[in-house]
């Protein structure tokens, strides 16, 4: 049945609890519990679907239409929880880092030869020749094209299911631009912590580091909604328990990138509303800021 424009958004009526003490359910995603209800219409809304509002959250049915507000749907741009925009497709951003992935993997087994020129290397050769190759060559480019470089099956698999369990729901209560940035600041926070502490002429790839700060960010909303931290902490001590209990993982990206996405996340979702983007890339300025810090005293070491 058509709901007629301006009225609240009504949900079905089985998603409410059935017995005492049971928590509601999403009305977008049934399979997920949620204490928080929208402003408006009351419905039960999950982190994913929730909209930052000047008093609490709302759902994004309201947010749409615009019910409840005496202004047109389009007199305001409605804002995620960190302030981003809310967008039709709150996964696109991590569909098009899946597919960067997937793209440069192909190209890799096409051609081998490319391997060569996308891992993140410090020096080749190394001392006491002069490096030639790597990052202490000039070759800073690697720290980004590392982040997307995989080589076998199983390392591209795990990090682009984790991308997309993880990613889409920040993705949703960060907003595109808060989103990627997390991505990518916490990416060069693993690479530049390996090329600090790694031996030189050691490669390393993979969105590893990536992907970790996306934990460290979750972690962090998590707890800002005041939801129950046991599953990600349990997932976050089991990837930990791989980094350092398997053998050939570079346990340094996967720490530098720890730090950069819990960082990176706590000034996302705790920055105050009227300097929030100050706040928020300021942080991020300073994260990178320390990355090429990192970076300068390697090359100075190596070279």
């Amino acid at each position: 049945m058509d709901q007629a424009p301006g009225s609240p958004p009504q949900g079905p009526p089985n998603q409410e609890p059935h017995g005492a003490g049971e928590l509601p359910v999403c009305y977008r995603h049934p399979d997920r519990e949620t204490g928080i209800r929208c402003t408006r219409c009351e419905r039960p809304i999950c982190p994913e679907c929730m909209v930052d509002a000047s008093v609490g959250f709302q759902c994004p049915d309201c947010v749409r239409t615009g019910s409840g507000t005496g202004h047109a749907p389009g007199a305001s741009r409605p804002r995620t929880l960190a302030g981003g925009t809310v967008t039709a497709d709150p996964r696109l951003l991590t569909k098009i880092l899946i597919g960067i992935n997937v793209a440069v993997f192909i190209a890799v087994h096409v051609d081998s030869s490319l391997l060569d020129h996308l891992v993140l290397v410090g020096a080749w050769p190394p001392t006491p020749f002069t490096p030639t190759t790597g990052v202490a060559g000039g070759e800073w480019y690697r720290l980004v094209t590392s982040m997307f470089t995989h080589e076998a099956i199983w390392h591209i698999a795990f990090n682009m299911l984790s991308l997309w369990w993880i990613g889409g729901p920040l993705e949703a209560a960060l907003g595109r631009l808060r989103y990627i940035t997390l991505y990518f600041v916490s990416g060069l926070a693993g690479g530049a912590l390996t090329y600090l502490l790694a031996s030189p002429s050691q490669a390393s790839l993979g969105a590893s580091g990536a992907i970790f700060g996306l934990f460290g960010a979750t972690a962090v909303l998590m707890r800002r909604l005041r939801y129950d931290m046991r599953p990600v902490i349990a997932l976050l001590v089991i990837n930990l328990i791989f980094t350092f209990g398997w053998g050939n993982i570079a346990w340094q990206a996967h720490i530098g990138g720890l730090v950069g996405g819990v960082v990176v996340g706590f000034a996302m979702v705790h920055a105050p509303r009227e300097r929030r983007a100050l706040v928020q890339y300021g942080v991020c300025a300073l994260v990178l800021a320390v990355v090429v810090l990192m970076t300068v005293l390697r090359t100075a070491q190596l070279t």
